[in-house]
């Protein structure tokens, strides 16, 4: 009986990485084609005098947008596409969690700033967690660059630290936007919407795909709780670092 569950488990895995597999596919594949026949398109336009200049220059801000969306989806792609090279393993490190909040800190000033967000941090300030650097900071940057994009003007973000017996739980707090709950049970798949930002900001909807892909990796889990209009809470569930 175990021999089976074992064999479903395999099954059910291997599924979901082949679906992954081809929906990473199919956004490459579709987001560059509209892309660059955009480009096209607009050069055309421009070659053959059917749009005026004001016209020109009035779309170039969309052209921005499209290109700015596709860069992301490869920048995701290709974190991604390292951690299929031969046999990939994490590589362990023992990380000061509130290190990777500076990190995070100093990297999104600028956004913060923009936008007027405070970010804080919240728990043991020399709590430590063992993981793959690389793979956490992947995580935690797409999970805080969505606090940021559906956060208010105003409004607080919290990175909240909590020891646990067997595991260290890491979360982003935000009270932004949030999100109805019929729509988290899509959040990994390629059914879910793409929704804007507060300030316009559009996402490709692959970044969380591949959160959960790393979190595994590390093998960790993520669990995400989000209501409308009061914000939303994610949580890394990682195993505690070894005495």
């Amino acid at each position: 009986m175990n021999d089976l569950n074992d064999l479903q488990s395999k099954i059910e895995s291997l599924q979901n990485e082949i679906d992954f597999k081809n929906g990473l596919i199919s956004i490459l594949a579709h987001d560059s084609k509209s892309l660059f026949g955009n480009f096209v398109w607009l050069i055309e336009a421009v070659e053959q005098k059917t749009i005026s200049e004001q016209d020109f220059f009035r779309l170039l801000p969309q052209v921005k947008s499209d290109a700015q969306k596709n860069l992301q989806t490869v920048q995701d792609s290709t974190a991604w596409l390292k951690t299929q090279y031969g046999d990939y393993k994490i590589k362990p490190e023992k990380i000061p969690v509130v290190d990777l909040f500076h990190d995070l800190q100093e990297k999104y000033v600028a956004d913060l700033k923009q936008k007027n967000l405070n970010f804080y941090f919240k728990g043991d300030t020399k709590a430590f967690v063992e993981t793959d650097r690389i793979l956490l900071q992947y995580v935690l940057d797409k999970i805080v660059n969505n606090a940021v994009k559906y956060s208010l003007p105003g409004q607080d973000i919290y990175l909240q630290e909590v020891t646990e017996d067997h595991q260290v739980v890491i979360s982003v707090v935000d009270s932004g936007t949030g999100m109805d709950e019929k729509f988290l049970s899509n959040i990994y798949t390629y059914e879910n919407p793409v929704f804007q930002g507060t300030a316009g900001e559009i996402g490709v909807g692959l970044s969380l795909k591949i959160v959960k892909n790393f979190i595994s990796l590390m093998q960790g889990s993520i669990k995400i709780v989000s209501s409308e209009s009061t914000g939303t809470n994610v949580s890394l569930f990682l195993p505690k670092l070894k005495e």
